[in-house]
């Protein structure tokens, strides 16, 4: 038997298998493959092998461009988007169109080539967080931009064409379509109930109790009710907060702990699967930051959309959001 479960902000519908729910064991396991690189451009002493860098951080007081650097910012060698030029945004016919212009850069996490965030130090988290943070914010003060975009994509399938950790940023010239509608089905609830609708699923995660995979005094991480992918999680500030760069330094040191743990358990739980994870967060000019609440959407590749997903745009979920909280929940990390 399955339910049908309808999303509160977006109007999204999911197909939610309750009863013969899969758990981990049942996902078929990735064999992860990369391309094959004879020399990795992310590695220290390779800092000529990627474009000139954006940003970094150094202890040991060393130069840009060479090695002694902890985090790494650089342009992605195959930007999405081009930095320089005019929008010139312009209608052909029925069909608006403007030139690929934004920013597209790569944040080479680590300089260890063989560990990723699970294996982080919480100093290692909380330089990253804060780098997301800085480098946002340096991209917001573009007129040009609306909206910025943080995410990682780890493991092949996921969409990663370099095993060394890193993590992405865009910056664009529009509000994606699905942050639109989440703001404007944000926008909705609240002048509909007076109160964000974020605010609102914590409050009933919490008195749910059984979707909750972890916490701590700053976030809350749980199995969204309306998943569209089985062991969806989502992270979530429990003080109202309209945009990721709000974060106080506190905020930044407790969010890469808690996240490291998340995908600590998602490593322990399900065999280390790819995953993607994004933030969304509120759009650069925000003129509804009492109704929109930033989060970090992390989903596992455990299985593939196929015709029925893309022609409905409903999502079936094999295993019960709270089943899978409960197996993430006891992971032994």
């Amino acid at each position: 038997m399955s339910e049908l479960r309808k999303d509160p902000v977006l109007g999204r519908w999911v197909i939610v298998q309750t009863d013969d729910s899969l758990s981990p064991q049942d996902y078929e396991k990735e064999n992860r493959v990369f391309r094959q690189q004879a020399i990795c451009p992310f590695c220290p002493e390779r800092e000529d092998r990627t474009p000139p860098e954006i940003d970094s951080v150094r202890y040991d007081g060393s130069h840009a461009n060479s090695p002694g650097w902890i985090t790494r910012v650089v342009p992605n060698r195959f930007p999405a988007l081009e930095a320089e030029g005019d929008i010139d945004r312009k209608g052909i016919g029925l069909y608006d169109i403007s030139k690929g212009v934004g920013a597209h850069e790569v944040v080479v996490e680590t300089p260890d080539h063989d560990k990723d965030f699970p294996d982080f130090s919480d100093k290692e988290m909380y330089e990253v967080i804060n780098k997301y943070c800085s480098r946002s914010i340096d991209l917001a003060r573009d007129k040009r931009f609306r909206y910025v975009m943080i995410f990682k994509n780890y493991g092949a399938s996921a969409g990663a064409s370099l095993e060394h950790a890193h993590s992405q940023i865009i910056a664009l010239p529009m509000i994606p379509k699905y942050v639109l509608q989440s703001l404007e089905g944000a926008k909705q609830y609240y002048q509909d109930n007076g109160r964000c609708v974020y605010c609102d699923i914590i409050k009933q995660e919490v008195e749910d109790k059984e979707r909750i995979v972890t916490e701590n005094n700053d976030f809350i991480c749980f199995a969204s009710y309306t998943s569209r992918f089985p062991f969806e999680t989502w992270i979530m500030p429990k003080k109202h907060q309209s945009s990721f760069c709000q974060m106080s330094d506190g905020n930044k040191h407790s969010l890469g702990k808690f996240l490291k743990e998340v995908l600590q358990r998602n490593k322990a739980c399900l065999s280390d699967p790819s995953y993607n994870f994004f933030i969304h967060t509120a759009p650069i000019t925000n003129s509804f930051p009492e109704g929109y609440h930033w989060h970090i959407e992390i989903i596992p590749k455990l299985t593939n959309m196929a015709g029925f997903e893309w022609g409905t745009g409903f999502y079936i979920v094999p295993t019960a959001p709270c089943l899978a909280a409960r197996y993430l929940r006891e992971a032994k990390i």
